[in-house]
């Protein structure tokens, strides 16, 4: 007959037919992504730290020195050094098959002149942060960047535009593959309503999310309800999906300290073991300040940055 069908099989079934489709996708799509290395390794635990080169001594001191910390890059580290420090110290965590912790520390202004002074001029760190983001590229890292420069906006002349600068950094970081973790402040110092505006200015859309309680002594549930609270502003405002830390170095008094006290307070007790986390918003708990090194010359400490085992005894409540 013309125009009639030859059948060349047995008909194919509807299920057989149903696995058939299946096969061929599943062939032709795009494997799913393997979960983001950040997600699975443990933060990265330096050897090189005063901590830990003090633990090695005094065996009171492992608390502190066999936990991850933050490595600091400062305008200490010159532009043409800064990019080979963060790639062999990123590299070192590699190797360890862990996650390299950065906390990026140089911005025009920094501090308003108190404990830590200092910062590059707007030039110098547009170059300097380019480098940082050269020496990281495609190491996995975190970096907390600039703490205290959105919670101080505003609060001392010299600055510059530093909202424009926090946007460059995070911009020029996150291009090369690093979770960027906008530093904002902690629970009592600006409403999650004003840091979401803040961190809006500071380019959060291209940062995986923001910071709590940097060097600070906020409890860890504080700190998570505040950064909750940041992530459903930044979500009002059209920022959706962002994430956050917390840093419990020192936060683990069962008093809390003070608000308002910073430097090296004597009831301060080490916090939250730096794990990560991957739950309800929260990344991570870290160490980004780096418990037993002193805030400056205060309560009996040395310069700020300084090995200090008095101060660290105090954080082990010895």
């Amino acid at each position: 007959m013309v125009g009639a069908v030859r059948r060349v099989g047995p008909p194919v079934s509807v299920l057989t037919l149903v696995c058939l489709v299946l096969s061929v996708l599943a062939a032709t799509a795009p494997a799913e992504a393997a979960k983001d290395p950040r997600l699975t390794r443990a933060v990265y635990v330096d050897p090189t730290t005063a901590s830990a080169r003090a633990a090695v001594k005094d065996k009171r001191y492992a608390p502190i020195g066999s936990r991850a910390q933050a490595f600091w890059l400062t305008e200490g580290y010159p532009a043409s050094k800064v990019a080979s420090v963060a790639a062999e110290y990123a590299d070192r965590a590699r190797r360890a098959k862990r996650t390299p912790l950065l906390a990026v520390y140089a911005i025009t202004g920094r501090d308003c002149g108190q404990h830590s002074a200092g910062g590059l001029n707007p030039t110098q760190y547009k170059a300097w942060v380019d480098q940082v983001a050269k020496g990281l590229r495609g190491r996995y890292a975190m970096v907390v960047l600039e703490p205290d420069a959105l919670a101080l906006l505003g609060a001392c002349s010299g600055q510059g535009d530093r909202t424009a600068l926090l946007r460059y950094a995070t911009r020029s970081l996150a291009r090369a593959g690093v979770w960027v973790y906008i530093d904002a402040g902690h629970s009592r110092w600006i409403t999650p309503q004003d840091m979401a505006k803040r961190l809006v200015s500071a380019g959060v859309r291209d940062a995986r999310g923001l910071a709590t309680n940097t060097s600070n002594f906020r409890p860890t549930s504080e700190e998570r309800t505040y950064g909750a609270a940041v992530v459903a502003e930044l979500a009002k405002l059209g920022v959706k999906g962002k994430r956050y830390v917390v840093d419990t170095s020192r936060n683990g008094a069962a008093k809390p300290v003070t608000p308002g006290v910073w430097c090296n307070p004597p009831a301060a007790r080490l916090g939250h073991t730096p794990t990560i986390v991957d739950r309800n918003g929260l990344d991570a708990y870290l160490w980004v300040k780096r418990p037993g090194e002193s805030d400056g010359q205060c309560e009996g400490g040395p310069n700020a940055g300084t090995w200090w085992p008095t101060g660290a005894r105090r954080l082990l409540a010895r």
